[in-house]
């Protein structure tokens, strides 16, 4: 399995990418959100890839961040949504744009994706609320302590039966530094305003 490159782009023609490790050049696609952030030709670059093996071919998939790797392969798993699909899916929305789709299950918003349509959207928000959360989770738990006290501030506002969009817009800018109980009630204010 091809997990990393580490090499020198050699030719940029989205979604085409060749970059050149060690005398071997590698051909890969990538999402355009991964072409707004490479260098320019000729510059070193770091990608993190997908190897997707079938009966015909061996394709490998580049992106800028693991976050979209672990999404594009969250993609894979949904019935319906091969390489292509999620490609431009990844192209359309950013890792933390599609989060909150799928958290607020707003599948109209994915029907402007092309190639999406009512059902793909429908399925998507099904089938990837449960990992698209554990991924945010996990991200989220790692940034910072700051993060921790958002999380459980979010999940305790959650279980009392508030939506996520909700949680979300009430958590917003309130203190850096203030603490998951600060943070609830300061947030239970402005949703009881609402």
């Amino acid at each position: 399995m091809i997990g990393r490159l580490a090499g020198t782009l050699l030719v940029k023609a989205p979604p085409a990418l060749l970059v050149d490790v060690g005398g071997v050049g590698y051909e890969l696609e990538a999402p355009l959100s991964t072409f707004y952030n490479l260098p320019a030709v000729g510059a070193p670059v770091v990608l993190h890839t997908h190897l997707l093996v079938r009966e015909d071919a061996q394709l490998l998939y580049g992106f800028g961040t693991e976050a979209e790797r672990a999404l594009f392969r969250q993609l894979l798993k949904v019935s319906g949504v091969g390489a292509k699909l999620a490609l431009v899916i990844l192209s359309g929305v950013s890792v933390d744009e599609l989060a909150a789709i799928i958290a607020d299950a707003d599948p109209a918003r994915l029907v402007r994706i092309p190639g999406i349509g009512r059902k793909t959207a429908e399925r998507l928000i099904l089938e990837l609320r449960e990992p698209l959360g554990r991924m945010v989770a996990a991200s989220v738990t790692v940034a910072s302590p700051r993060a921790d006290a958002a999380g459980d501030a979010a999940a305790a506002l959650e279980a009392l039966g508030y939506k996520p969009a909700e949680v979300r817009a009430a958590l917003r800018d309130l203190p850096a530094d203030a603490s998951s109980e600060d943070l609830i009630r300061a947030a239970l204010k402005r949703l009881m305003r609402n």
